[in-house]
């Protein structure tokens, strides 16, 4: 077997019980799977965790508390090698359930919900390592009526897998395919980073991008469609307030790839100054940033067709002194 298979059979079994879920099963992969000292980064208010125990007693389960018959569904998952050696799995769907009892002190629905997820995993010797995550928590939110921010300039919806169903990537590994759809994004990504230093037309959209080319962003910016979609429900509101954003955008970051679906992850992943004021509704206050964003590309004919992003939005928000939580509670009495 493969070793990128090995890595990804490795989280099989983590993955089945979170679907089927079982307290003592879940807590005896989580044993078994993570390295005890294993560095656990998990999206605001989170933050880093205790390992796996911190994993599984300070987020899973209060989660599965909220959400009784808690159901973990997949829609991609890909392993590979990072230009820094680092073996990565990464893994995006969503969790899924019954909304019963509050949760982060939003209230349930009492209706079935779903949050996107994206999770990465390094693995050494077959044991996770690291693992960075973020939850889509402004979607819960959304669902439950209690989000406290500015309205989505994209639409807000149940974010679909992959168009052509095949983000469960098993082999055989097409070592062609995986390079070619790997520099696609890493060219598009420098291309990107040119404006505006230089002129739009430097950017290439229409080189590196499907005309009809989808961008699954978190709750609280939105799906877009096409490129006047993405530029005008964010590409045009994130350059305008942060023209000076590095890291992404020049190739930084975990980028790993299999077949026609690349991954990036960093925490953080890039850093900027919010000098200019319209991203999410947020005024220039003139200070450093840094984003956490963990991303998906699928390439379809050398042009990238469909795109998840995960942004840590709580974190961006805290970051400018504001706290979103308590926002929302506030909205509640």
């Amino acid at each position: 077997m493969l070793a990128h298979d090995h890595h990804k059979q490795s989280l099989n079994g983590l993955r089945a019980a979170l679907y089927d879920w079982h307290t003592p099963t879940i807590r005896r992969v989580l044993t078994d799977l993570f390295a005890p000292d294993a560095t656990v980064q998990l999206c605001h208010p989170f933050e880093a965790l205790a390992g796996p125990v911190g994993l599984l007693e300070q987020a899973l389960l209060p989660l599965r508390h909220a959400i009784p018959d808690l159901e973990r569904r997949d829609y991609i998952v890909i392993s590979g090698t990072s230009v820094d050696g680092g073996d990565w799995v990464g893994c995006a769907g969503y969790y899924t359930g019954l909304f019963a009892h509050p949760w982060l002190g939003i209230p349930p629905t009492h209706r079935q919900i779903g949050m996107r997820f994206h999770e990465f995993y390094r693995l050494v010797d077959h044991r996770v390592v690291e693992m960075q995550a973020i939850w889509d928590i402004p979607e819960l939110m959304m669902q439950a009526g209690v989000w406290p921010m500015g309205p989505s300039l994209g639409r807000e919806w149940q974010v679909p897998g992959p168009a052509t169903q095949d983000g469960l990537v098993q082999g055989p590994r097409d070592d062609t395919m995986t390079e070619a759809a790997l520099q696609r994004v890493l060219a598009m990504l420098i291309d990107m980073g040119k404006h505006p230093r230089e002129p739009v037309e430097a950017m290439r959209l229409d080189t590196h991008w499907h005309p009809s080319f989808s961008w699954y962003g978190p709750a609280g910016i939105g799906t877009s469609r096409g490129i006047d979609g993405f530029r005008h429900c964010h590409q045009i509101p994130f350059l305008t307030a942060m023209p000076d954003r590095r890291g992404g955008y020049d190739g930084q970051g975990a980028f790993f790839a299999e077949n026609r679906y690349v991954a990036v992850t960093g925490w953080p992943g890039m850093s900027m100054t919010l000098t200019g004021s319209g991203w999410l509704g947020i005024a220039a206050t003139q200070q450093p940033l840094t984003m956490r964003s963990l991303d998906f590309w699928r390439v379809e004919h050398d042009r990238i067709r469909e795109n998840w992003v995960l942004i840590d939005l709580l974190n961006i928000w805290q970051q400018v002194g504001v706290d979103v939580l308590a926002r929302m509670e506030s909205m509640q009495h």
